[in-house]
């Protein structure tokens, strides 16, 4: 489903509320209304609820999406077709790249982001070494 969506369900424990949280399937956020005095309760839901959203939120409503290092959109399946990335947020760039390695090329023939002289005047990582714009 895409779109706000909420479901209510009474629980007579924690227990019962961590169990019903360890049956839920990918989700892209997941959010816990409590109080000061529910810390215990909220910590022990933690762990069902990062293995079922990408997003989780203490008292508040999912946001908008922007790029930004703190922002995740995703989650596991069904939320998400890919888990390992995210569709939003800095992170969102590794849906897109494909490795290309350049074996015995000469620096003629290497593209401007790799070539020694760094044309492009960028910060690059060279034999496990960080190499810093000028």
């Amino acid at each position: 489903m895409f779109g706000p969506a909420g479901i209510i369900v009474e629980c007579d424990s924690v227990d019962e509320m961590v169990a019903l949280s360890a049956t839920l399937i990918g989700q892209l956020t997941a959010t816990i209304h409590m109080v000061d005095g529910d810390s215990d309760t909220a910590a022990a839901l933690r762990p069902a609820l990062e293995k079922c959203a990408g997003r989780i939120l203490i008292n508040g409503w999912p946001t908008g999406v922007e790029v930004c290092h703190s922002m995740v959109h995703g989650g596991p399946y069904p939320a998400s077709t890919d888990s390992r990335s995210t569709s939003v947020g800095s992170l969102a760039i590794k849906r897109f790249i494909r490795p290309v390695s350049y074996q015995a090329f000469p620096d003629a023939l290497l593209p401007a982001a790799i070539k020694d002289a760094n044309p492009l005047n960028i910060p690059r990582l060279v034999n496990g070494k960080w190499q810093m714009a000028k």
